[in-house]
């Protein structure tokens, strides 16, 4: 009697999990809405990883929120880190005033400030960093990647006092 208890109760934690990961693998409504607004906007679904919560966008001015489940990072061909927001102003062809982005070249991290395919069928999309463009083929950002919490995004929870002032950081800033 005890061993069919422990089976019951095996199966259904099994079950459970089982629904947990199916409800995770699908894509949310906000991830779709977003990635569907970049597609609108000639730009391709996978600049946004997988795993947008909640995502806004006015049509009139461009502006956009995605909201991510956490600060992760997107291993692929061109190594992304995202921050819980992603905000900036979408355009045909361009993403402008950019935050919460940031791509990894060499050994070192640098913010995102825009990207832009000026020419789709040059299959090329570029990059502002700051001092440099760089440039990757659009096929690198076909689909939405994967994106995995990353620990050294999350170092502390950042804080704003009643003063202004900020207590805490972070790895990456909005």
């Amino acid at each position: 009697m005890a061993m069919a208890s422990w089976v019951m109760i095996v199966l259904a934690v099994a079950a459970g999990c089982g629904e947990a990961a199916a409800e995770k693998a699908g894509p949310t409504a906000a991830a779709e809405a977003a990635h569907e607004v970049l597609q609108t906007h000639g730009l391709p679904r996978g600049l946004l990883p997988t795993g947008i919560s909640a995502f806004r966008h006015d049509e009139a001015t461009g502006k956009f929120e995605a909201a991510l489940e956490a600060p992760c990072t997107a291993r692929s061909e061109v190594g992304l880190r995202y921050n819980a927001t992603v905000a900036g102003e979408i355009t045909y062809g361009r993403i402008a005033a950019l935050s919460g982005v940031a791509a990894k070249d060499l050994f070192l991290w640098f913010d995102v400030r825009s990207i832009s395919v000026d020419v789709p069928s040059s299959g090329v999309i570029y990059f502002d960093v700051g001092v440099v463009f760089k440039h990757f083929p659009l096929s690198f950002f076909e689909a939405p990647p994967p994106c995995t919490p990353d620990p050294l995004i999350i170092i502390q929870q950042v804080q704003r006092r009643e003063d202004g002032l900020v207590d805490g950081g972070a790895a990456l800033r909005k």
